[in-house]
């Protein structure tokens, strides 16, 4: 029997998962970038405990707006019928409390410092979203090829061939550094791209900040530090790492058609404000021919979306309608078809 996240029991869920959930969370409130949104979608999915953990979370968290909320004058005495919870309720509060203050005490760590693992090697046979170990997301172009090796100090990324783009979770006791061609590119909680091409290495942020450090001279009295370069939200560089130089390279503003460019391999992006459920699932079957979305039920026609998705991403889509808007989903010779669950 599938667990829903509302009648599942009470038993205590690890702290890493409670973490993750934590952290979506955040996330979720600050707005998700579009590999994020997928990648929490695929997340939750992987693990029935995630989506529990998040379910828990949320009803905590609106339980403390609540009490925020309350003010002494608005009742002076409590109501006795209000204050006889039953035991069952006791406990799921109690759960839900104790879920709540292992998030707060990990409120800025995504995951548990672990010991040292050895690299992995992934690649991609064909532009797709991988999450890492801390809840990083790391989006592969067409046979690019990263190598992984997570320590407790800090979280190496080597780009070995071809064009990536990061979403860093943030955690900045533990630095996010991705090596290609010799160059470091070392961020934080930062969004960005980095494409290996011969010997020259391209970094594009769109998000945060980065440090690059191109390969120095070994020339005796040369630091590091002397030709390293911040590259901000917006900004780009290019770095030969085939020539070390003393100097930092030069950083560039990068125009919105230079981004939609360089980007240009994620594919189209849709971006929903609020939009009614029918004009999302119409402007998806404008882009996907194949496979095709249904809205079988008018009751939830009219259900507010938000998000930005890949337009050839049905499957997300999908996922997000059934597990964030609560809608029901079945498959029928290749189409998805909508429905209203018998909540509604």
């Amino acid at each position: 029997m599938r667990l829903s996240p509302e009648d599942s029991p009470l038993s205590p869920l690890p702290d890493a998962v409670v973490a993750a959930a934590s952290a979506w969370l955040a996330r979720r409130d600050r707005g998700f970038t579009p590999a994020e949104q997928d990648a929490y979608l695929q997340w939750r999915r992987e693990d029935e405990r995630h989506a529990i953990a998040v379910a828990r979370l949320e009803k905590a968290w609106s339980a403390l707006d609540t009490l925020a909320e309350w003010r002494p004058e608005h009742s002076q005495k409590p109501n006795p019928d209000l204050l006889a919870v039953p035991r069952r309720r006791i406990w799921r509060a109690t759960g839900a409390l104790l879920a709540l203050a292992a998030a707060v005490a990990l409120a800025f760590v995504i995951f548990k410092p672990f010991d040292a693992t050895p690299a992995t090697v992934q690649v991609a046979r064909q532009s797709e979203l991988r999450t890492l170990a801390d809840g990083s997301v790391v989006e592969l172009n067409k046979d690019a090829e990263i190598t992984v090796d997570y320590s407790a100090a800090e979280r190496n990324i080597k780009l070995l061939r071809g064009e990536a783009y990061f979403t860093v979770a943030k955690n900045p006791d533990r630095p996010f550094i991705v090596t290609a061609g010799g160059v470091r590119v070392r961020a934080v909680g930062t969004v960005f791209n980095v494409r290996l091409s011969g010997s020259d290495v391209d970094v594009l942020v769109t998000e945060g900040k980065v440090r690059i450090d191109p390969p120095k001279p070994e020339e005796p009295g040369v630091s590091g530090a002397l030709n390293a370069a911040l590259v901000g939200a917006r900004e780009r560089t290019t770095v030969n790492a085939a020539v070390p130089t003393p100097l930092a390279p030069e950083v560039v503003e990068a125009t919105g058609d230079e981004i939609e460019s360089t980007l240009a391999w994620q594919g189209v992006r849709i971006k929903f404000r609020d939009t009614p459920l029918d004009e999302a699932v119409a402007e998806f079957n404008r882009y996907n021919k194949e496979t095709r979305i249904v809205i079988a039920d008018r009751r939830i026609a009219k259900i507010p979306l938000r998000g930005n998705f890949r337009a050839d991403n049905a499957d997300a889509f999908v996922r997000l309608a059934q597990e964030i808007l609560g809608v029901h989903v079945d498959q029928e010779d290749g189409r998805y078809i909508l429905r209203a669950t018998a909540q509604r």
